[in-house]
């Protein structure tokens, strides 16, 4: 390797690792704060919440990588062409081509990798992240209660005096408040001097175990007349075992979702996978199409008692008939024509809810190549962009690497979800955003290396200067 593509190579290194730094601490707070639900207030320690952050850490990294990219390609470039330092080497016979040919090898090396990180560690990573959400109450269920407040758990509204033991799980001093089922407030009130939490990582249900208790319940009579009379029962207990559903106390979570995500798959199983959920989907069809064929009767015409001529058929069989049986077959006809649509109906959205399923998994197979891909991509934007305006630092890179980064993101999101919904092919869905980008990135690239001019940006700078200037005068 040449000396000057050592310079090249340690000065775009430097920049993209420490943008990619600060991009990565910025991206690890928004985890943060979107799933502050699951931390705050739930009393876990130190290392479930190290262990939380480090589960949620390698699904950001698809963002991060490419933009890093882009805004370290820019900076650099733009520095590089802003010193005169890419002058200096077109006048000792270096092009930008040959400048731009040992950073690409690196950005290369660099896809390949995040490929195989997106391919290996980051299925790893979502099935330990979000599997670890789904049993957090059950590896510290008392989190989900906190002492001398009420705490919201489905139905019940839980307040305790004191938790003691190794999890919290012994309680002293409990109040449970109970709502109706039907929304209509609080009927029954639940007293108890101690109580236990019980739980199981093998099991979805939370055992509250109280002792020494006793229970208020509102009776709410049939006749208006005796409600006045506000009647309840009362009753004492020694020992008294409420169940909770676990899935409560990690929020709106999905069984279904958790156990069924694409993102925890890597290739050779999302392949495995689309297999068995095509295969399943054809014969789901076929099953459709033979009941509506047997629903329709066909099957039961015998085709013998068939009139060889058109001329003898009757042009009204129901004139046959009296009048009651005429009203019987025209209701069991309409009967069957309405349960027919309905049956319809519903396995057009049940096969419309798995090819939602097809297109989500054909999707994360084409995922794990944007990512790879959009590093070059951002790179060969980036590198020519800044080798153009001529501008580094962190003013006008950032603006440019913003605008680029979140109109990639913006399109490559609706075109997703536009396949989801099974409006476009999936594979369209997932490339949309490189193939709109793609023809910029070879336009810039073709004219940073032909030096066709360059974009005039003193009339957007200078004003903005100017104005920087009159609002931040220099004080001697």
């Amino acid at each position: 390797m040449k000396i000057i593509d050592k310079y090249i190579l340690k000065t775009f290194a430097i920049t993209f690792t420490t943008v990619f730094v600060i991009l990565f601490f910025i991206f690890i707070l928004q985890t943060i704060w979107l799933f502050i639900y699951d931390l705050a207030g739930r009393d876990l320690d130190l290392m479930l919440v190290v262990k939380f952050l480090l589960y949620g850490m390698p699904r950001i990294i698809p963002l991060v990588i490419p933009l890093s990219v882009l805004l370290a390609s820019i900076m650099s470039f733009g520095n590089l062409a802003e010193n005169y330092e890419f002058a200096a080497m077109k006048s000792a016979g270096i092009s930008l081509q040959r400048a731009m040919k040992g950073l690409t090898i690196f950005i290369v090396v660099l896809s390949v990798t995040s490929f195989f990180f997106a391919n290996n560690v980051i299925p790893y990573a979502e099935y330990k992240f979000i599997n670890f959400r789904k049993n957090i109450a059950q590896r510290k269920p008392a989190m989900a209660i906190a002492e001398g407040q009420f705490s919201q758990i489905g139905l019940y509204s839980i307040k305790v005096d004191k938790k003691t033991g190794e999890n919290g799980n012994h309680l002293t001093g409990v109040t449970i408040h109970k709502k109706s089922i039907n929304g209509d407030g609080v009927r029954t009130v639940i007293k108890a001097k101690y109580g236990d939490l019980v739980s199981s990582e093998n099991s979805n249900l939370l055992k509250l175990v109280l002792n020494d208790g006793f229970y208020y319940e509102d009776i709410i009579p049939n006749k208006w007349e005796d409600r006045k009379k506000i009647p309840f029962a009362k009753a004492t207990f020694k020992k008294d075992i409420i169940n909770m559903d676990l899935s409560i106390l990690n929020g709106n979570q999905d069984n279904q979702s958790i156990t069924n995500t694409s993102n925890m798959l890597n290739l050779s199983e999302l392949n495995y996978t689309i297999d068995s959920l095509k295969k399943n989907y054809k014969r789901d069809v076929v099953s459709f199409a033979d009941n509506v064929h047997q629903r329709s009767g066909v099957l039961n015409v015998n085709k013998s008692i068939l009139p060889l001529k058109s001329e003898s058929v009757k042009p009204d069989l129901l004139a046959l008939l009296t009048t009651s049986e005429k009203l019987q077959i025209l209701q069991f006809a309409s009967s069957n024509v309405y349960s027919t649509l309905f049956s319809i109906e519903s396995s057009k959205n049940e096969l419309n809810m798995k090819q939602i399923a097809i297109n989500d998994h054909l999707g994360a197979v084409y995922d794990k190549f944007v990512v790879a891909y959009a590093c070059l991509l951002m790179f060969f934007i980036g590198a020519p962009l800044g080798a153009i305006i001529r501008k580094g630092g962190i003013g006008l890179p950032i603006v440019f690497a913003v605008v680029i980064f979140i109109s990639f993101h913006f399109i490559n999101t609706f075109g997703k979800r536009l396949a989801e919904e099974n409006g476009i092919d999936p594979f369209l869905g997932s490339w949309l955003s490189s193939l709109i980008l793609t023809p910029l990135a070879i336009l810039l690239t073709y004219r940073a290396t032909n030096d066709i001019g360059s974009f005039n940006l003193d009339v957007i700078t200078v004003p903005f200067q100017n104005l920087m200037k009159r609002l931040f005068p220099t004080q001697n």
